[in-house]
Parts: C-alpha cells; sequence; structure tokens
C-alpha cells in the first residue's frame, strides 16, 4: 500500500507540474505517464484519464475513508452466533461522529500534502474541466458518509434524508474550512474545524429528540380493562418513545 500511495502521489505532482508549466491543454498522456515513469497503457490502467490522474491521491484516500467507516458499521458488529447472522447496534458507537473523524481525515491529508494540495488549488483555478472532476471527487465522500450512517444509525432513527442532510452538511463545512486554508495555509483550523463538526453534530442528534419528543407527546389512546381484581394496561405508544415516556403514559392510564 506504501508503494502504491507513494506512486499515486507521484503521479499526482508531476501531472500538476506539466499542467501547470505546458497548460491543460498542451500536455499529453503520454508526457505525463513518461514524467511518472510508466508506460502509457498503465498509466490508463492506474489513473483512467487527464482529469483523474490529478486526484489520484483521493483514489487510495477514499479507499481508507471507507475502511475507516466499516470498523465501526454494520457489518464489523454482525452476530455469528445469531441464526440469521443478525446485526447487533453498539450504542457505544456514535455514527455522526464517525462521519466527522472520516471527514477529518480528508482535511488532514490536504494540509499534510501541502505542496501539493496548494498547486492543486491554483490548477483548479485555472481549468473548469479539473473543478467539475473535483465536484465529482467530493461527491463521492458524501455517498460514502450517507450510506454508513444509513447502515449504521438505530433502526428508528436511520432517515435516508437525515443521512442525506448530515452528509452533505458535513462536507459543506469540510470544504468550507478547506478553502480557507488554502488561501492562508499558515494558520491552524483543525480545533475551528472540529467545533463546527460538533456543531452539526448537535443539530442532528437535537433534531432526533426533537421527533422523539414529538411522537411520544401524541400517543394512541391508552386503553385499560379489569378483570378478577387485576388491572390491565395496554399502551399503544409511537415506535422509538423513550422508555420515561413509555413510563409516564402507563402512570396517566392509571391515575
Amino acid at each position: 500500500m506504501a508503494r502504491t500511495s507513494h506512486t499515486h502521489a507521484q503521479a499526482v505532482d508531476v501531472a500538476i507540474e506539466l499542467f501547470s508549466r505546458k497548460g491543460y491543454e498542451q500536455t499529453t498522456v503520454e508526457e505525463i505517464a513518461d514524467a511518472a515513469q510508466v508506460s502509457r497503457a498503465t498509466f490508463f490502467r492506474r489513473y483512467g484519464s487527464k482529469e483523474d490522474v490529478v486526484f489520484a491521491d483521493h483514489e487510495l484516500l477514499l479507499e481508507q475513508v471507507v475502511l475507516m467507516l466499516a470498523e465501526t458499521g454494520p457489518d464489523a458488529r454482525e452476530d455469528g452466533d445469531a441464526p440469521t447472522g443478525r446485526v447487533t447496534w453498539d450504542s457505544a458507537v456514535d455514527p455522526y461522529i464517525e462521519v466527522c473523524r472520516a471527514a477529518r481525515l480528508v482535511f488532514d491529508h490536504h494540509v499534510g500534502q501541502r505542496e501539493t494540495s496548494l498547486a492543486r488549488y491554483r490548477l483548479l483555478r485555472q481549468v473548469p474541466a479539473l473543478r467539475d472532476r473535483e465536484l465529482v471527487t467530493t461527491h463521492r465522500y458524501e455517498r460514502a458518509f450517507t450510506r454508513y450512517l444509513r447502515d449504521t444509525l438505530r433502526p428508528d432513527r436511520s432517515s435516508t434524508t437525515q443521512s442525506i442532510a448530515f452528509s452533505a452538511g458535513v462536507v459543506a463545512v469540510h470544504n468550507a474550512f478547506l478553502r480557507r486554508w488554502l488561501r492562508n495555509p499558515d494558520q491552524d483550523l483543525g480545533p475551528e474545524l472540529d467545533e463546527a463538526f460538533a456543531d452539526l453534530r448537535a443539530t442532528a442528534t437535537a433534531d432526533l429528540s426533537g421527533r422523539d419528543g414529538r411522537a411520544a407527546a401524541a400517543p394512541l389512546p391508552v386503553t385499560v380493562s379489569g378483570g378478577s381484581g387485576a388491572r390491565v394496561v395496554v399502551a399503544v405508544l409511537e415506535s422509538g418513545t423513550r422508555p420515561d415516556d413509555v413510563a409516564r403514559a402507563v402512570r396517566d392510564a392509571l391515575s
């Protein structure tokens, strides 16, 4: 993996250097392949096109992000002793935090590859086709986050809409801070980025708590019946109602 990562980083650097010096349209695949010391066939097999090679390091980074998320995903918590291999939901895992950690990994990659990131930023401002390709890369991260949240949030809280919204928010915040850093790379934005991610998570969990509260505040009717001196209480509540609200509904029915 280390050699592959180095190879991709080298290809990114030589491609950006050639594009910056000769111009994007004037640079050929053959010239990039020669500078990267690979054959033309190997270049196309590894990188695909002139546009793709500029973001070749992100191919490996995206794989790393997916693997990182998979460590706390449902497949990692599958109960092999269960007859159907059922998934056990781990309350200690906060999927929102895991997505923020993955996004922070991407930000740290940019900062850690300072010269490459700055050169790519200058190049993207000059070549519209590469800006379009950057959007594709960004969307792939967002889809990976959305898929992880949809599969990993508790079943009663899993929502495609909620997952999409949070993932889009994380990517948007990441990109905003990255642009700030690219304009002034001497500043340390890591702590401020972490705070922004924490605010996103707080908003997401507050929204879920609010919806839980609304569901509990309007339970379906509670029926009380008796026989032989015993009282049986049947409380019909919305899925996901908190235990305290269940107890309150039963207590109100008995009063």
